[in-house]
C-alpha cells in the first residue's frame, strides 16, 4: 500500500490498518534521484494498492508501474475530480478515460453520509450546483460566512481562530485554506497575521523573510529521504537553540531536529494552499473564496477544498465567487497523450 504523499500514506495506515509508504521510500529513492526499484529489481508482492492517484504524475506512475512484478494486481484509488498532479500529466483522468482498465466510480451518497452537510454540497459543487450556502449553526457542519472585503475576511478568519473555535484547539484541528500565495488572502499575507495572532512567544529566529517562533505550526515542504520527512507534512516548533543553531520540530509520531540552514525546508503552516492540502484531512477548514483569486477559481478548486474537511467547513466570501468557481469546469488542458496511446488510437 501506498501514496504519493507522506500525510496521505499515514491516512491509509490510519484507515485500513496495515502499512503503508509513500512510492517514493517504496520505490527505493536514492540521493541520486533514482530510483532502486525497477524492472530489473522489482517489488515483491501480489496486491499493489496506491490512494491518492490524481496527485501522481506521468513520471512517477511510470517509475512506479517498471518496477511492478507482472503477475501482481494494482488497485488505483483517487478522485478525478480534484486537482490534477503539480507534475506533469494527467494520469488517473486518461487511464479512466481510456476505457481499456475496469473502473468503480462511487456516486451514491449512503444514509450515514448524509446526515453530513460537507458530503451533500460535495457532491452538490461536483455536479456544477451551487452547495446551501447558509449561515454558522452549532448543528452544521457547512457554514457559509457573506463577506466582500479582503480586510472583513481577515478579521473574521481571526474570530474564528481566537474566539469562535477556542475550545476546538484551533492550531492542531482548524486549517486555513486559500487557493494563492500571493495578495491579501494569500498563504503569505494570511501566515504571518495568523502568526502574530495565535504565537505570542517571543523567542525565535529570522531566516530569509520568514520568522520562525516556539510554538509554530510549520510544514516540510520538499522531501528529505535522510531525516524520514515529506512533503506535505506538518508540525510544530517545540525548540529553538540559537547557541546550537538548531530547531527542534514535532511531527506526529517524532521529533525532527534542523540546522538552521535547512529551515527553508519549512514553511509556516496555520494557512496552506488548496493544492498543498490534497491528501490531508483536517477536523475543521476555513477557506475564502473571494472574485480577487478569480484566475484560480474553478469547480475542481472548490471541491477539493471543501473534502480537506472532516467535522467543519467554513467558506468566507462572496456568493458571486463561489458562482464562479461552481460555474467553472474548464479544467486546464493537458496535452497528455495518454489516453489515445492506452486506447490504442495512435499510429
Amino acid at each position: 500500500m501506498c501514496a504519493p504523499t507522506g500525510r496521505a500514506a499515514k491516512r491509509m495506515t490510519e484507515a485500513t490498518g496495515f502499512r503503508s509508504s509513500t512510492i517514493h521510500r517504496l520505490l527505493e529513492y536514492t540521493r541520486s534521484g533514482s530510483f532502486q526499484r525497477d524492472e530489473h529489481n522489482p517489488l515483491e508482492g501480489d496486491l499493489f494498492v496506491v490512494d491518492e492517484v490524481s496527485m501522481v504524475d506521468t513520471v512517477l506512475m511510470y517509475s512506479f508501474l517498471k518496477a511492478i512484478p507482472i503477475h501482481a494486481t494494482l488497485v488505483l484509488v483517487g478522485d478525478v475530480h480534484q486537482l490534477p498532479s503539480v507534475g506533469p500529466g494527467n494520469v488517473l483522468k486518461d487511464i479512466i478515460e481510456s476505457r481499456i482498465v475496469p473502473t468503480v466510480c462511487l456516486t451514491h451518497i449512503f444514509r450515514q453520509a448524509k446526515e453530513s452537510s460537507i458530503i451533500v454540497n460535495a457532491h452538490r459543487i461536483n455536479e456544477g450546483q451551487m452547495p446551501g450556502l447558509e449561515g454558522p449553526g452549532s448543528e452544521r457542519d457547512f457554514w457559509f460566512i457573506e463577506q466582500t472585503e479582503p480586510e472583513a475576511i481577515r478579521e473574521t478568519i481571526i474570530k474564528l481562530m481566537t474566539e469562535t473555535f477556542k475550545n476546538r484547539s484551533p492550531m492542531e484541528n482548524c486549517q486555513v485554506l486559500t487557493p494563492m500565495h500571493k495578495g491579501p488572502l494569500g498563504t503569505e499575507a494570511l501566515n504571518d497575521l495568523l502568526q502574530e495572532k495565535l504565537n505570542a512567544n517571543e523567542i525565535g529566529v529570522v531566516r530569509g523573510f520568514r520568522k520562525y517562533k516556539m510554538g509554530d505550526k510549520v510544514m516540510q515542504i520538499k522531501n528529505n529521504y535522510d531525516k524520514d520527512m515529506f512533503n506535505g507534512d506538518i508540525g510544530f516548533i517545540t525548540k529553538i537553540d540559537t547557541e546550537d543553531q538548531e530547531v527542534n520540530v514535532k511531527f506526529e509520531d517524532k521529533v525532527v531536529d534542523y540546522e538552521l540552514d535547512e529551515l527553508d525546508e519549512l514553511m509556516l503552516a496555520y494557512c496552506t494552499t488548496i493544492y498543498k492540502a490534497q491528501g490531508s484531512e483536517n477536523p475543521a477548514v476555513i477557506v475564502p473564496v473571494v472574485t480577487q483569486h478569480y484566475i484560480m477559481l474553478a469547480r475542481n478548486l472548490l471541491y477539493t477544498g471543501v473534502t480537506r474537511g472532516e467535522k467543519l467547513v467554513v467558506l468566507i466570501g462572496s456568493k458571486k465567487a463561489v458562482g464562479i468557481a461552481v460555474k467553472n469546469n474548464r479544467v486546464l488542458q493537458r496535452y497528455t497523450g495518454l489516453r489515445d496511446r492506452l486506447a490504442g488510437n495512435t499510429k
